[in-house]
Order: C-alpha cells, then structure tokens, then sequence
C-alpha cells in the first residue's frame, strides 16, 4: 500500500525526509571512514606530539650526551679541534656534518657514517673537546617517532598507507561537520533527556567544531610529505617552471648532491632548500688558504645566518662546505651559503628570497604543520590539536561499542544511509573533485563502491553485516 502526502504540510515533510537521508547517508560516511582511518590518526597525533617536544625528552633522556656543564674558566673549543676528536674516537668513519649546541649547556653534534653504513650522531663536550658518545638517531624515541609518523615503519607500503588514511580522515572531518550542525538539536534534546551517552555524544562534537579546522589545517599540509601525492604535485609544478621546494639556481653549474642526501634526518635541513643541489670548490685554484669548519661557521656568522647553524662538511676534493641557517621560527630567514674549501669564498648563496612562490607557501605551513612557526603560541596550539584526535579517536570508537547490536550476528550497528548522488548533481561534482584532487582517495573511493555495489549488496550475511541497503 502506497500513501501519497499531500496539502500543505507535504513539502516539509519531503524536507524533512531529504534531510534525515543526507544526515544518515553522512553519519555513514563518517562512521565507516571513521574505522579506516582512527588507529593511523591515533598513531599520527601521538607521534606528531613526541616530535613536537622532541627537543625537551630527548635532552632528558640522553642528559649524558646531550647536556654539559661550563667549568670556571673554560671556553668552546675550535669546531676543528672537535672534529678531530670525533675522528680519532671513530677510525674509518666518515664526518658528514656537524651542527652548533643549541645552548651554553649543550653538547656539539656531529653526524658520521660509519664503515658498515650505519649513521651515528657523535655528542662532544665543547668546552673540554672530549668525545661523550654516540646514538643511532633512527633508534631514539623521537627518531623512531618520525618514522613511525611517515610511513608506519613499512617503507613504500606504510607512505601509501598513511597518504589514504590522511585522504580519508578528510572525508571523516567534513561529514563531521555536517552531522555537528545538522544534529544539534536532537543532541540537545538527548541531553534534556539524560539519554545514555548523550553528554559524550556532545563533548565528542564540540571538540570536533572546534579543533576540525586546525585538524584540517594539520592533514593538508602534511600532504606534501606524502610519496604519492607530494611526488606527483611536484612533478608537475616542475613541468610549469615552480616547485614545492627550492632549487639553487647557482649551484647548478656541476651539481653533485643535494642537502637531504648529505644530511640525515637528525641534522636538519629546511624543507625548501631539502632538495637544492650542492655545488663544488676548485681544487686547481689558490690552496693557499685552506678553510675549515670554523671559517665556514664565520662566514655564517658574518653573513647573518641565524644560529645553531648547521655545516654539511665536503664530501671529496671538490666539495663545498654548506652553512645551513635553519631559522626555526621564521621561515622567511632560511638561508644556506656554500663555502669554497680551500679560500673560503663564498660560492654561492640561497634563501626564502630566492624560492618560487610555491615552495614559499609549503615552507611556511610546514612550519605551521611542525609547531614552530609562531613560536609558543603555535607549539601549545599544534599540541592541542593532537590530544584533541587523541579524545575523537577515543570517544568515537566508545559511542559506537556502546550502542552497537548486543544480538550475537546482527552486524557493526552502522548507520543506514546512501548519498543522493544521482540526485543532487553538485554533490556529485564535489566528490568527483575531490577524488580527482587527492588520487588515492579517488581509487579506494572507487574499490569500495564496487565492493559494496557487487559483493556486499548482493551477500545477505554481508548486507546485514554492514547494514547496506539492498
């Protein structure tokens, strides 16, 4: 039997019907991106917070390396006459780089490849020149942490896996903001009511509301880190004369390396100039004046380049000594010279000034992204995003396991819903936008409509499982 709504009550009604169809059809959306996506975000917003403060656990944990004590009387010792203690304590090892302490009470770093390939950061005492260790950089707490937050520890696989999960945790934040501000009312009649969970169905909300955009802010420009995504929008803007990062200009004469290959990731480089390439001395000119790590961190100096500098020692005969100013805060001081080996020329300067428009705007939102940008303000505010994914990815799993079907076999208790993609052709668009923006959302987007159209439709178990419509 059919029942036909009419009079005058009828369009309302039809609103009323179309909107708790868009609310289902996203709160399902939400609820199934949600399982996709919670334990990568978990993993991402608790070692994006170790990275965030690396700077203070790893002193705390490594005090007896990376933290000294000024005796009465005493003054740094020359780079130089450091680098020759670290090369005395590590014979056959190769000196890569070195980078200032950080402080009066902190140790001089410098980075060495060892004979079997293993990087090692070295801790010297710069007051007493003495050696006082070595670390695997990859296997502290916060190294570990950096590679867990890039690709799960799983190489290319765990990139492709963190890229989808950040594509979908797009899907999972604006269905979110949907379902806040179209369910507001039936949340604050459930809390009227004291309806079981409704106070945690709120909080879950607000916090959402409030932090999405930030979190949005943090999942975008994370993307051009990703191996796919990253790779790709680099290419082309290489194809259209930009860049998402840095290529000197004057260095291109006789590249031989760029920075992020002469450094490891314990030593950093700015995400603009990572890629730049490294010019050469000329071992035929005047060798007269032979520089060192010294003059290099002079020329530094007397350049303005902001401090703890890093120095990317020459390679062979014809490398360069390459002053990094990092410019934690400010970006826009990012500056890097090459230093001739022998004279200690400058061959060759390059900086934020010198950037293509596009590696000037991914640079200043990786800084953003890393909690560095606005100083304190922007550390405490990037950690309040992270705990406030940590509370999502806690209290939405908790809804659910609360009101999930008791009845042994009924299913996960997903909401039932489709999205009027036929019928409301924008939407269509804006999804076929998105796909086409973020490729690997655009594949899995596709499997699973396959995979719910062909299997699990037609799969009674699985129809009831997951609670599709027929």
């Amino acid at each position: 039997m059919t029942t036909t709504v009419s009079g005058p009550g009828a369009a309302s009604k039809r609103e009323v019907s179309r909107g708790s169809g868009w609310f289902r059809a996203f709160w399902r959306w939400h609820f199934y991106a949600s399982f996709l996506v919670v334990p990568i975000l978990l993993l991402l917003a608790t070692t994006g917070l170790i990275y965030l403060f690396r700077f203070q656990i790893e002193p705390l944990l490594h005090a007896d390396l990376m933290k000294v004590a000024q005796p009465a009387g005493l003054v740094a010792q020359p780079y130089s006459s450091q680098l020759d203690e670290v090369k005395a304590a590590m014979p056959g090892a190769t000196v890569v780089s070195m980078t200032e302490p950080s402080g009066p009470d902190r140790s001089t770093v410098f980075s060495v490849q060892t004979a079997d390939g293993e990087g090692r950061d070295v801790f010297v005492d710069p007051y007493e020149g003495k050696v006082l260790g070595s670390l695997n950089p990859d296997k502290t707490l916060s190294g570990a942490a950096i590679v867990l937050h890039g690709n799960l520890m799983a190489g290319r696989v765990g990139e492709v896996v963190v890229e989808i999960a950040a594509c979908w945790a797009l899907v999972m934040a604006i269905t979110g903001y949907y379902l806040f501000f179209r369910g507001r009312i039936a949340r604050a009649r459930r809390r009227a009511a004291r309806a079981a969970g409704a106070v945690l169905r709120s909080r879950h909300a607000l916090t959402g509301s409030v932090v999405g955009i930030g979190v949005l802010f943090l999942i975008v420009s994370g993307l051009p880190w990703t191996g796919f995504w990253g790779a790709k929008v680099q290419e082309i803007a290489s194809s259209q004369g930009s860049s998402m990062w840095s290529e000197d200009h004057g260095a291109l004469s006789n590249p031989t390396s760029t920075l992020d290959e002469s450094l490891p990731h314990s030593h950093t480089v700015p995400w603009a100039l990572g890629d730049t390439k490294v010019p050469r001395s000329d071992p035929n000119g005047d060798r007269r004046s032979v520089a060192n790590v010294d003059t290099a961190i002079a020329v530094g100096d007397r350049n303005g380049l902001a401090h703890p500098m890093t120095i990317a020692l020459p390679g062979d005969e014809e490398g360069v000594y390459s002053v990094i100013g990092y410019a934690f805060q400010n970006p826009a001081k990012e500056r890097t010279l090459h230093v001739d080996q022998y004279g200690g020329a400058v061959v060759s300067t390059y900086g934020y000034q010198d950037y293509p428009l596009l590696a000037k705007t991914v640079a200043q939102g990786i800084a953003l992204h890393e909690g560095r940008r606005l100083g304190t303000l922007n550390l405490w505010l990037t950690t309040a995003f992270c705990l406030a994914v940590i509370f999502m990815g806690i209290t939405g799993p908790t809804m659910w396991w609360r009101r999930r079907p008791k009845t042994p076999g009924a299913g996960l208790g997903a909401p039932r819903g489709r999205l009027p993609l036929k019928s409301t052709p924008a939407l269509a668009i804006i999804v076929t936008a998105l796909a086409l923006f973020l490729p690997l959302f655009g594949v899995t987007l596709v499997a699973v409509l396959l995979l719910d159209r062909y299997v699990i439709r037609r799969t009674p178990p699985l129809r009831n499982w997951f609670n599709s419509t027929p």
